[in-house]
């Protein structure tokens, strides 16, 4: 086997082209599809809240784009790995490249390179498109596609504790003592933990100490008795500082800013193991893209017309999509701290890294 991937620049930028227009190609196609799907499913629900109408719509599908590209970029490098080495195989192409002392690895290696700039170009739309849609739709969607949060930093469904009481709010918007919340439910509990008050509120805004509850309504439960007030303040043993640790999303954070959260919730005694093994993921998921062209390498060799050309296609997408499948286990395993984080995240890459060496070497080397 040489030593040289790159033995031509011609030839390289030739798989390169192919296999990126076919990259393309598989992944619009995906996504309109599943996106025309999903819209199908939510429409009803954004048209039902009155004043929504074809713009926010089209907003949610703006929003929901970005999603379903990184979810499925992987399995359109698969694809475009089958297609293109499909292709190659029929056409005679890949017993030329290897008649004129071309190995198997540099058959592949445009293919590959192809695939690394992909993975790196996908961790980038991730971590800068993604994660911030991603926050604003799940703000969106728990305000019950109402008015749309402005801000990219929201936060959805917070649930804080105070001793028995309970501190909930639909929004949260802001860092600080600029942090702002909406839809607001105050559950004051006796100690044995059953519900002594309720106070619902529009908003809540820190008020050094404690938040201040405005627009509110008091229910007591034990004289069944309801009443409204201005404003209120509760919860002064809640600081700007609990809120910020009161929950992450791991899927509506950036990579470089995650790290430090989750090393603030371990200073706080928490636990992050399932944080921790997204946080890695961050940087496993987008590089299985380099996997794709190793495992679907057994369709570009062979001869075509032996018959066998279908049932290597197929060997190569049931090792694709058997990556896959083990990948979404191990991190299940990992958020569920059956798998150390690090693990959880790395182990099925270079797993399969191995397999789909190990198959080219002694099938084709």
């Amino acid at each position: 086997m040489q030593l040289d991937f790159f033995p031509s620049a011609t030839l390289t930028r030739y798989l390169a082209k192919m296999f990126v227009l076919r990259i393309l190609a598989v992944l619009v196609m995906l996504v309109l599809v599943l996106l025309m799907l999903d819209l199908l499913s939510n429409s009803g629900k954004i048209l039902a809240v009155p004043g929504n109408g074809q713009g926010e719509l089209l907003t949610y599908a703006g929003m929901r784009a970005p999603q379903l590209v990184q979810r499925f970029l992987p399995y359109s490098v698969l694809l475009a790995t089958l297609i293109t080495l499909v292709t190659l195989n029929q056409n005679s192409e890949v017993i030329a490249m290897k008649a004129a002392g071309l190995s198997a690895h540099q058959v592949l290696a445009p293919l590959l390179l192809t695939a690394l700039v992909v993975g790196g170009i996908s961790f980038a739309f991730n971590e800068q498109v993604v994660t911030r849609s991603t926050a604003t739709l799940k703000a969106w969607e728990a305000a019950e596609w109402g008015s749309i949060p402005e801000e990219s930093n929201v936060r959805a469904n917070v649930y804080l504790a105070e001793g028995t009481n309970v501190l909930t709010a639909a929004q949260l918007a802001g860092r600080g003592d600029d942090i702002r919340m909406t839809d607001v439910t105050w559950y004051r509990r006796s100690p044995d933990g059953a519900i002594v008050e309720q106070i619902d509120a529009a908003r809540a805004t820190y008020a050094k100490p404690g938040w201040r509850l405005d627009d509110i309504t008091r229910f007591e439960v034990a004289s069944a008795s309801s009443s409204e007030a201005g404003s209120i303040v509760v919860g002064e043993g809640l600081t700007p500082n609990q809120i910020d640790l009161a929950r992450i999303d791991p899927d509506s954070v950036p990579f470089w800013e995650l790290g430090a959260q989750i090393d603030a919730f371990e200073e706080a005694g928490r636990r992050t193991g399932e944080m921790r093994a997204k946080w890695w993921h961050k940087l496993s998921g987008p590089l299985s893209s380099f996997l794709m062209p190793l495992l679907g390498a057994v369709a570009a060799f062979g001869l075509a017309r032996s018959g066998q050309l279908f049932v290597r296609a197929l060997i190569g997408m049931a090792l694709g999509f058997a990556y896959f499948v083990v990948d979404n286990a191990a991190l299940a395993m990992g958020n569920f701290g059956g798998y150390p984080p690090l693990l959880a995240a790395w182990a099925p890459f270079f797993l399969f890294a191995l397999i789909g060496e190990t198959v080219l070497i002694r099938t084709e080397e």
